[in-house]
């Protein structure tokens, strides 16, 4: 099983894979956690953050949960996933793949601004950032849509869930 936690940056990705991850963990279940940053650094950094550096990393982590899953093994993926033909993928090639959208209005991201990223781009030092000036297609396939327009608390109430289907007691 492959849960692909994608939204923009801030949105919260990490902060609800972590936890699935956890859960998973105490239902006695191997669980690995891919979150798109840690794919690069695994990788010594070597890609930046052009087009088709992200479309690697992201074909990266698409590969990497293939063969993760493949092993029986669940996989929690935290990624931006600004690719439509990758998501197209994961539905191809993975046996189970559920995909989750975490929509987060831009507002809230800005006003949240855990990484500096969007005070940094308001500010003119970086450029090619995802819902600015990056487009960041919604997905047309979600299996589940969570409006994360409240605490830490009402987005983590999802985690329990995710965690079920990951351990592969639904579904």
């Amino acid at each position: 099983m492959v849960i692909w936690i994608i939204g923009l940056s801030g949105a919260g990705k990490s902060t609800l894979a972590k936890e699935v991850v956890e859960r998973v963990r105490a239902m006695g279940r191997p669980v690995v956690l891919l979150d798109g940053d840690a794919v690069r650094e695994m990788f010594d950094n070597d890609l930046g953050h052009s087009m088709d550096d992200r479309r690697t990393n992201a074909q990266r982590i698409c590969q990497l949960s293939k063969f993760i899953e493949a092993q029986g093994i669940a996989v929690v993926c935290a990624i931006l996933s600004i690719f439509p033909e990758s998501r197209a993928w994961n539905r191809e090639h993975l046996s189970r793949y559920f995909e989750v959208f975490i929509d987060t209005p831009v507002e809230h991201l800005v006003h949240r601004d855990s990484k500096d990223l969007y005070s940094r781009y308001q500010r003119g030092e970086i450029h090619g950032v995802a819902g600015m000036d990056l487009p960041f297609p919604p997905p047309d396939q979600a299996d589940m849509v969570i409006h994360n327009t409240g605490s830490r608390d009402e987005l983590l109430a999802h985690a329990q869930a995710l965690a079920a289907l990951a351990a592969g007691d639904v579904g």
